[in-house]
């Protein structure tokens, strides 16, 4: 088995996988700060990086860099 084969193989499919998973968690955060942490999966999403956020800082930090993430995305296409 060929080492270089399976690596290269495997960050394929994480690649694969990371361009999809960024836009459901952007998706996420918007209806999360629209609706409310409440909503069903979503807020689930929202409570969780706004938590992760708290950890590092203030509160407000949650609404930039939601800002910055959707920003680079619809720059990049």
């Amino acid at each position: 088995m060929n080492f270089k084969v399976t690596l290269t193989s495997l960050t394929t499919f994480l690649n694969k996988v990371t361009k999809l998973l960024i836009p459901l968690v952007i998706v996420s955060l918007l209806l999360g700060i629209i609706f409310g942490p409440q909503t069903p999966f979503v807020g689930d999403v929202y409570n969780n990086v706004s938590s992760i956020l708290n950890m590092l800082g203030e509160d407000a930090l949650l609404a930039l860099i939601s800002l910055v993430i959707i920003l680079s995305y619809l720059k990049k296409d």
